[in-house]
């Protein structure tokens, strides 16, 4: 189409469907038209496939009729921005090649990173020293374009600047989104530049790291300089954004036929649906009936809850494995990771705090700071798997627990500080410090995990390898089955339909616990905290605390949602506790008294301990008070186990309270309640 024949037809397009919106733009002030691509292409096909093919002339001149509706010349100008392209004018991030150039597509993808907003010269006037000609100057977004003659005069360079029009501009990194792709792909990135009114405050809300956006725009080529600043014959690719849109809604990529969701509904109601579930997660994994039963709800989750003072309880389920080596933990969330709708797959030799949560790059751009999004932000509204949790560094795992319990990241680095959300499910393994799981020893110093950090696992299951003929007859000849024909081994659901199942349920269903189920996790939780209750209450042990209540809050509401019922029953609460109980059982039992002990997870000491621990310090307390008289200026170390051994006749027991005494002194000193005025000698502050 000549230039003429598109502003023509363009105009009569504007007259006939999108007058009345043109003047609200107009008069309200608004930077841009939103323009539904569909009606123009009804309208005017010929003009629609003018758009496509030379969308950046076509998209200029239709600036210029819009212009003349302006009622002052010095209005700010509005920009045509377009909705609804063909569905084959949709790219995949990897697809995009040179044929795409200076071609109208559009894509979706997640946001990885995100610059500071920074303005650019859109153009420069420049005045000629010699006749004071002014020269109006076009600019490129990436390099500085000058006047190479006067038109008037002849001359050329030393032209002086004197004004120019700013426009403000923002580079995002957008990748493929993960659940797109086939087999655990790794994503793709292309950069995307937004201008104008796409960087408004308001708008870049939903371009933040973590959103999942489809741009709409113009698909052009950088080129690229070596070091020494000379170009190259290679080019990179952009796209410059025409208009973006939010589609941050969980699970909306799964296609689900309605075919599909009348098998879903069918299978929601099959009576043996969890051991369906059972049988499918994981099946080259022989037994861990229990695991994939909880496994199965967290793929399902609670459900979220906002209260009426604006904080939320996060209905995600987080779950931990420890145990010996070798007995699946990595395949388990490795099968995971490739069949839930939505995660990401972090191992903890190459997780950082940084690639989990957020960090601030240099942009090489537009020369600011740029957010980039972590694995956690990344997998907002689904599952992150981390292995190898024990060997990550302790400073880096400081990072998961507001992650865990507010379901944020904050930062705060350069000069950039957000808040990002992270409503992820985490799902990590860890294995002992030593190999091997002792049943005698806490957990989180098997670990090397704070209990501040621990307790927000709302499951903890303990895996151990121990020897046992049946059971290993069976484990050998499965796998030598596995090994021998590895198809044979089939979920019973197959991993497409679960992953529809999941999108479908976390979709649609909200469930609620029932007055049935209230009461038995009510009666469960009162009748476990009161079971000793004879005992005095400082050194009686806490079987359970409310974090437990809100993780079988979170079960129940789970258990309901995979037979798509908006209200838990007793059998789903049922079901959360034995889980629960199954647990608490392997992690928080006392080795010599057999009680369940929350403290084990919470503080990393058993009350037990604690107790022992009080006893001893006030035994030691009181050899200090009374050695004092004998040695006023200093007390010998040797002189306090001396005394220990004299009122303890049982040499073990004297053997272990010495030792314990050595760690209380320890302990007081960095207290301050007493110190070392030279080797070997203590004394007591304030004497």
């Amino acid at each position: 189409m000549e230039d003429k024949e598109i502003v023509k037809e363009f105009n009569h397009f504007l007259e006939k469907t999108y007058k009345k919106e043109l003047t609200e733009a107009i008069t309200k002030g608004y930077r841009s038209l939103l323009i539904d691509f569909r009606e123009l292409e009804l309208e005017n096909p010929e003009l629609s496939e003018e758009l496509l093919n030379a969308p950046e002339k076509t998209i200029d001149l239709f600036k210029e009729v819009i212009k003349g509706y302006y009622i002052d010349e010095n209005e700010e100008e509005i920009l045509p921005r377009f909705i609804n392209l063909p569905q084959d004018k949709r790219v995949e991030i990897r697809n995009i090649r040179a044929k795409h150039i200076d071609k109208f597509i559009f894509i979706d993808g997640l946001v990885r990173q995100a610059s500071d907003v920074r303005p650019v010269s859109k153009e420069i006037t420049f005045e000629c020293p010699s006749c004071s000609q002014k020269i109006l100057v076009h600019q490129d977004k990436f390099k500085l374009s000058l006047p190479k003659i006067c038109p008037n005069c002849g001359r050329r360079g030393g032209f002086k600047e004197v004004g120019k029009k700013l426009i403000d501009t923002q580079r995002l990194v957008v990748e493929e989104i993960p659940e797109m792709l086939e087999g655990g792909a790794q994503p793709k990135r292309i950069s995307v530049f937004l201008q104008g009114d796409l960087v408004d405050p308001e708008i870049i809300k939903k371009t933040a790291p973590g959103s999942k956006i489809r741009i709409i725009g113009v698909v052009k080529e950088i080129l690229v300089y070596n070091k020494t600043g000379s170009a190259t014959t290679r080019y990179d690719l952009i796209i410059e954004a025409n208009n973006t849109e939010s589609i941050d809604k969980d699970f909306e990529e799964i296609v689900i036929t309605p075919e599909d969701e009348k098998e879903i509904k069918k299978l929601a109601r099959d009576p043996e649906i969890y051991d369906k579930l059972i049988h499918s997660i994981a099946p080259a994994i022989l037994g861990h009936e229990k695991i994939k039963l909880a496994l199965a709800l967290q793929l399902f989750g609670g459900v979220r809850k906002i209260r009426s003072d604006n904080t939320s309880v996060r209905g995600n389920i987080h779950i931990i494995l420890v145990g010996d080596p070798g007995v699946a933990k990595s395949q388990i969330l490795k099968y995971i990771s490739n069949s839930a709708p939505k995660t990401r797959y972090v191992s903890g030799k190459g997780a950082t705090g940084a690639g989990l949560t957020a960090t601030v790059v240099k942009d090489e751009f537009l020369k600011g700071w740029s957010l980039e999004a972590g694995a956690l932000v990344l997998a907002n509204g689904g599952i992150c798997c981390i292995d190898e949790m024990d060997k990550m560094n302790p400073d880096d795992r400081v990072a998961m627990h507001e992650v865990m319990e507010q379901e944020t990241v904050s930062i705060s680095k350069a000069n950039i500080q957000a808040t990002l959300n992270a409503q992820t499910t985490i799902l990590a393994a860890a294995n002992p410090k030593l190999g091997r799981f002792d049943p005698y020893e806490n957990l989180g110093k098997q670990i090397d995990m704070p209990p501040t950090l621990l307790n927000r696992f709302d499951l903890i299951f303990v895996l151990r390898d121990l020897p046992n003929r049946e059971r290993d007859t069976q484990i050998a000849r499965y796998v030598l089955e596995a090994a021998t024909d590895p198809m044979s081994k089939k979920p019973v659901i197959e991993s497409e339909f679960l992953r529809k199942y999941i999108a479908y349920a976390k979709a649609h269903i909200k469930p609620k616990l029932g007055p049935e189920a209230m009461e038995e996790i009510m009666d469960f939780y009162v009748n476990l905290r009161n079971k000793n209750n004879t005992k005095e209450s400082e050194t009686r042990a806490i079987p359970v605390s409310a974090r437990q209540l809100e993780a079988l809050i979170r079960l129940s509401e789970a258990s309901a949602r995979i037979r798509l019922q908006d209200t838990a029953n007793r059998a789903d609460a049922l079901r959360a506790i034995d889980l629960l109980k199954w647990c608490l059982k392997q992690i928080s039992s006392d080795s010599e008294t057999g009680e369940l002990d929350i403290d084990k997870i919470l503080t990393g000491m058993s009350t037990r301990e604690r107790t022992q621990i009080r006893a001893v310090k006030k035994l030691v307390e009181n050899i200090i008070d009374d050695l004092e008289k004998k040695f006023p200026d200093a007390i010998p170390v040797v002189e306090v186990f001396q005394e220990i051994e004299k009122r303890e006749s049982d040499e073990e027991r004297a053997k272990e309270l010495k030792k314990k005494a050595e760690e209380i002194l320890e302990r007081m000193k960095r207290d301050g309640e007493i110190f070392t005025p030279k080797r070997g000698m203590i004394k007591k502050v304030g004497w």
